[in-house]
């Protein structure tokens, strides 16, 4: 790897990326088919001092995840977590 490059998340890792993520409290869903969002805006202060170091963590750990943000969205859509755009939800 050059200086300045990322590293680049493997899809085979996108299942415990999600997990790490819910493990941390923030709450991450699907939205729609071709996106997600990590929420951290329902966490307290207290609960986001916590949560906030270790997405940092997370980040470095998988790595650059732009070109695999269809493939997340459909691992969260497969587990349950999603939410389609225009419903009420």
């Amino acid at each position: 790897m050059t200086a300045g490059a990322s590293k680049a998340m493997a899809q085979a890792d996108i299942p415990l990326f999600v997990q790490d993520v819910i493990n941390t409290g923030c709450d991450i869903c699907a939205i729609g088919h071709d996106g997600y969002v990590v929420g951290d805006s329902d966490l307290s202060e207290e609960e986001y001092d916590i949560a906030a170091p270790e997405l940092e963590r997370i980040k470095e750990r998988y790595g650059d995840r732009d070109l695999l943000r269809q493939e997340i969205a459909e691992h969260l859509r497969s587990i349950g977590r999603y939410v389609d755009l225009g419903s009420p939800a």
